[in-house]
């Protein structure tokens, strides 16, 4: 693989995960930044759910994996009335933060599961809308990012579409240098200093295995889905969609 993420060393485990983000829910938490290390947050939190608007007015059944502190469930249902909820996330924490926060805007019952999603007994065919915003990149090695795809394909409607946003690989050493390390290196050291951005850089190393757009894009399209589009790409994040027929 190429670039300075290097798949083939020892990764975090789920519970390494699982124990790092149990401790950094209020940084999760913020409608007005979201999360600072990623670059756009606020703008894609606002695209992705106006576009989600726009596409389902009312009356749907979405599930957030990786829903964190729950923000982009929280600014859908700012926006869209009458939506059932699944939230799925390994920490516990954060999933009573999202629920506690989703709960004053909703009159529907939220579902919380607290788990990994690829082991979840989640209903097939039952979803309008699945929300998978930077928690794809910790899918490790081919097969697993193609069997999680075709699961969260099942989990669709036909009608259904996925909105993903999420860090994402460059296709060669060069681009992957400069677009990654020169360019969000740059970004990362504007937003807390160089101690900021090594340590950024490390637990990226550490724990996340991301793909290409285009690779995702075609895996999309492998597993299922009819129509991919992409909404916005800065850098070394994008956001972009699925949808089943």
């Amino acid at each position: 693989m190429v670039g300075f993420i290097t798949f083939g060393c020892m990764k975090s485990t789920i519970e390494e995960i699982e124990k790092r983000f149990d401790q950094d829910v209020e940084r999760f938490s913020n409608l007005d930044t979201g999360q600072a290390t990623t670059l756009d947050a606020a703008f894609n939190l606002e695209l992705i759910t106006q576009a989600i608007s726009k596409e389902y007015p009312d009356g749907i059944s979405v599930l957030d994996v990786g829903c964190g502190a729950g923000n982009y469930s929280v600014k859908l249902a700012q926006k869209v009335k009458d939506v059932q909820y699944t939230l799925l996330d390994l920490s516990k924490p954060m999933l009573e933060k999202a629920t506690q926060r989703l709960n004053s805007l909703t009159s529907q019952k939220i579902i919380a599961v607290k788990g990994d999603f690829r082991d979840q007994d989640l209903k097939q065919g039952h979803y309008d809308v699945i929300i998978a915003t930077a928690v794809l990149h910790h899918l490790r090695d081919d097969t697993d990012w193609e069997t999680a795809f075709k699961k969260l394909y099942n989990l669709l409607k036909p009608g259904g579409s996925i909105w993903i946003f999420d860090l994402v690989q460059q296709h060669t050493d060069a681009l992957q240098g400069y677009i990654y390390k020169d360019l969000y290196g740059a970004y990362l050291t504007q937003l807390g200093g160089e101690g900021y951005r090594d340590k950024v850089f490390a637990y990226i190393e550490k724990e996340d295995s991301p793909r290409s757009l285009m690779y995702q894009l075609e895996l999309l399209q492998k597993v299922g889905f009819t129509a991919v589009d992409v909404l916005h790409k800065n850098l070394c994040f994008a956001s972009f969609v699925g949808f089943k027929n």
